[in-house]
Order: structure tokens, then C-alpha cells, then sequence
């Protein structure tokens, strides 16, 4: 996984003319798609400790991803995850659900803590080689510096990938950062109760949807997808 980007310092959330002037031009970025005409996401997993029960049901509703972008081209996702106290890994892009299954059944959750400034940090080296049309993140905690992450963020925008950042709880610190980030994008941020398998289901369809076939896609997901009607509402 590229480190090597020193990031920039990092955009502070507020409302001063100088973050706005920022994201305006970062939003500025135009969306493009590699050659191949299929779309690229970044699926970016918490395997640590607490999130045994959500790993399980991450790895059953993959599949929701690719069925719905085929419809739209097709779709290509890396899985990326991180666990233990500085294990942080991509996988190769796959263009099947069962491939990305099948990675994730070879892993296991294990304690330690959170590595989002790296998940942020891979994103952007990835989209400097090739288009990445968005990347979905799904965790429950942030134990990092939030102003490491912010400036992360603010990398990414400069790429062009959106992110859409879902919570499983309702831990106000990972929300505070989690909702910042997707704003420093362009993405969105929801909430999921870790029973809610039909919520994150929906969420990720619709995160597919604007990765393989961009805003016009996720608008068409609206119509009947009152999930992907939240993700449009925030997205610039």
C-alpha cells in the first residue's frame, strides 16, 4: 500500500472563505472513468476486533455491489481492511462478486485500532494510476488524529473519488470525522444499526450505482432507493 504522499495540511471544518474556496475547486475535478468503461471501488473494511458480527455481514452483502452495477456496465472493487496494530492491506481489483467473497473469507477479525489516514491515503495513490469512482468505507470507531485525517481527506477530493462513509453505532467522536470527511469529498455519511443488514444493503447498492454509472445512476437508484436519496442529498 503507496504511504509515500506527505499530506497536505489539513482543511479545517468550518465556514471561512478559504476551505470553500478549496472544496470549490476540488469538486471541480472532472469524474472520469478508466479505459476499460467499467467503473472502480474501493470497498475499505474495519476487521478489528469489534466488528466480527459486521464482517460477516459485509462479506453476505458484497455481492449487492456487482449485481447492481452490472446493470450499469459493470464494476470492479478492491477490498482494503486493516486489523491488529499496523496490518493494513489491498486487495488486487476483481470484477465478480464470488471473487471478492471468496477474499473475504480467508480473513479473520483481530484486535486493534483504527488506520483510516492510511485507507484515505491508499484511495488517492490508487486514483492517481486510474480512475477510482468512489470509495465506501464501513467502521465504527476512529482512534486516530483527526486532523491527519481531514488532510487525507482533502487529497482525495483533489483525485476526484467521493467518499461514502457508513457507520455501524452511534460513537459521536467516528461520527464527527466520518461526516467531515465525506463533506470534504463530495460524498455522504450514514448511520446503520448493526442489526440493519436491509439499511447497509441498500447503502451499498447505492454507492455501487454512482461508482459505475455516476450521479445519473445514483438518481435513477433514488427513484426507488430511499437510501440512495439520503447519499444524494448530501453529495456536491
Amino acid at each position: 500500500m503507496a504511504q509515500n504522499d506527505k499530506p497536505a495540511p489539513a482543511p479545517r471544518p468550518s465556514g471561512d472563505g478559504a476551505v470553500e474556496a478549496f472544496l470549490e475547486a476540488a469538486h471541480n475535478v472532472p469524474a472520469q472513468r478508466p479505459e476499460s468503461g467499467r467503473g472502480r471501488l474501493i470497498f475499505a473494511l474495519d476487521a478489528t476486533m469489534s466488528r466480527g458480527p459486521m464482517w460477516d455481514l459485509a462479506q453476505s452483502l458484497q455481492a449487492e455491489m456487482f449485481k447492481v452495477a452490472a446493470e450499469l456496465g459493470g464494476l470492479d472493487v478492491q477490498l482494503v481492511y486493516y486489523r491488529g496494530f499496523n496490518e493494513c492491506r489491498a486487495s488486487s481489483f476483481v470484477s465478480g462478486g464470488q471473487g471478492l467473497a471468496a477474499l473475504m473469507a480467508k480473513i479473520d477479525v483481530r484486535g486493534g485500532a483504527t488506520q483510516i489516514v492510511k485507507v484515505l491515503r491508499h484511495a488517492t495513490s490508487e486514483a492517481r494510476r486510474a480512475p477510482v469512482g468512489a470509495l465506501v468505507f464501513v467502521g465504527d470507531a476512529f482512534e486516530e488524529k483527526a486532523d491527519a485525517a481531514l488532510a487525507a481527506a482533502g487529497e482525495l477530493t483533489l483525485v476526484g473519488v467521493k467518499a461514502f462513509m457508513f457507520q455501524e453505532g452511534d460513537d459521536v467522536a467516528a461520527g464527527r470525522v466520518f461526516r467531515e470527511i465525506a463533506r470534504l469529498t463530495g460524498g455522504a455519511y450514514s448511520a446503520f444499526d448493526a442489526g440493519a443488514a436491509s439499511r447497509l444493503e441498500a447503502l451499498l447498492r447505492a454507492a455501487a450505482a454512482y461508482a459505475a454509472g455516476g450521479r445519473l445512476a445514483l438518481e435513477r437508484q433514488a427513484e426507488r432507493n430511499e437510501a440512495a436519496r439520503l447519499l444524494l442529498r448530501q453529495m456536491r
